[in-house]
């Protein structure tokens, strides 16, 4: 057979795949690359949640099928956090469903509640799973720019006079990846109106609810405004709160509608994280939060450390309010040369690794994601190397390679060099 797959062949190639094979490639010669790519959180997931994990997993019963929807402990925990952070009161039952991460819930969610045809307004640049959990469902996608608050109301209200058949859902996502945008509460209360006047639902995205920075007040969540639980549902994630990426353990809380039918779509296609990690989760939220405000810390020091050393670098990077992430445009040499030949040849010359921003939908191509996933030494050091390329960027352009290995001017101190794995 030589036809491709109908679901297949609604996705493009992935862009992130491009600059993750020549850092493969790199690596693989023995390069240092300093990854600053992937927002993957290298900070250690705090004791007292992995000892509960090593706790649990070693009583037999807890090796058995676990709970779709998540154990009811892990519920309830999830309750209180929205009551404790947000003053805002959840059913454990019919409101809030435990996801194997945020992005599995998403995707889930476009499953169960589109047709194919459908309408889903989705900001740009945003998460890839935003648009594509609902392109594989068969959804079309309408983009719309978010350059700010005002001009994304009025490209919402254009899209829904214009779209055929009428939207069913809105995205959002703040703060935001990988812009690191954040709204007030304000704003969600003007999307609760836009949602009660077009009968439309809005899909919350706030996984990162609670990394902000001095300068940035906690974000809010969208179920603060009184009837949003009418036409809201809402993604947390615990990955970054607690530095537990790879633990997959998520939540979507709201309408009950929307939460039923993402828990009936779960019952046909998982029984739930591993329970060791559901007991392990409710322990992240019930217990001691003082890792939260460390985790804060360190990606507040790594942030400025980003935005100070790029700066003398000659690369001005907007300081992000919240995130691990800073959004930064295209140095000026390089701005015709597009985000996805920027970041390659960041890679090759640099060896610096980060996101190309055309990944995150096309109005991201004039910036790239640099995630603060590295220590603050390691920052300085891949600034460094950004100095040394920007320098010769005249020559780079040209297809020339110049040497931009450490001279006996800018050393770098051997405590300070690190080996990527």
């Amino acid at each position: 057979m030589s036809h491709e797959f109908h679901r297949i062949r609604r996705l493009p190639p992935y862009v992130f795949e491009v600059v993750n094979k020549l850092k493969a490639e790199a690596r693989a010669r023995g390069e240092d690359i300093i990854d600053l790519g992937m927002g993957n959180p290298d900070l250690p997931t705090p004791q007292h949640i992995v000892d509960k994990l090593v706790e649990t997993v070693s009583k037999p019963r807890t090796n058995r099928y676990s709970a779709s929807k998540g154990i009811p402990g892990l519920r309830r925990a999830q309750a209180a956090y929205y009551e404790r952070r947000f003053g805002v009161k959840l059913n454990p039952e019919t409101e809030i469903v435990a996801t194997i991460g945020s992005k599995e819930g998403f995707a889930n969610l476009a499953q169960a509640i589109t047709a194919p045809g459908d309408v889903v307004l989705v900001p740009n640049p945003t998460y890839p799973i935003h648009a594509f959990g609902f392109i594989i469902s068969g959804a079309v996608i309408r983009h719309v720019p978010i350059t700010s608050e005002e001009e994304f109301m009025a490209g919402l209200e254009r899209a829904m006079r214009h779209s055929v058949p009428k939207p069913s859902a809105v995205v959002l996502n703040f703060p935001s990846n990988p812009t690191a945008r954040v709204v007030d509460l304000e704003f969600y209360k003007d999307m609760v109106k836009f949602a009660y006047k077009h009968d439309i639902f809005l899909l919350s995205d706030l996984a990162y609810s609670e990394v902000y920075f001095d300068d940035c007040p906690p974000p809010p969540s969208i179920l603060q405004v009184p009837g949003a639980k009418d036409v809201a549902i809402e993604f947390t994630s615990l990955s970054k709160t607690y530095s537990m990426p790879g633990w997959r353990m998520g939540f979507a809380v709201g309408n009950e509608r929307l939460v039923a039918a993402l828990t009936r779509i779960k019952s046909y296609l998982d029984y739930g994280a591993f329970t060791p990690i559901q007991v392990a989760a409710t322990a992240a939220l019930n217990g001691p939060q003082d890792c939260v405000d460390e985790m804060r810390s360190i990606y507040q020091t790594r942030r400025d450390a980003l935005v100070q050393s790029m700066s003398q670098a000659g690369w001005d990077i907007p300081s992000p309010p919240a995130t691990m992430f800073a959004w930064a445009p295209l140095p000026e040499k390089f701005r015709e040369t597009g985000s996805l030949e920027f970041s390659k040849l960041l890679l090759e010359h640099a060896k610096v690794a980060v996101s190309p921003g055309v990944g995150f939908g096309e109005y991201g191509d004039g910036h790239v994601r640099v995630a603060i996933v590295e220590n603050e030494q390691r920052i300085r050091q891949a600034a460094r190397n950004v100095r040394r390329f920007m320098q010769n960027a005249d020559a780079i352009l040209a297809g020339e390679h110049p040497d931009l290995r450490l001279g006996d001017d800018d050393p770098l101190p051997a405590d300070q060099k690190k080996v990527d794995v």
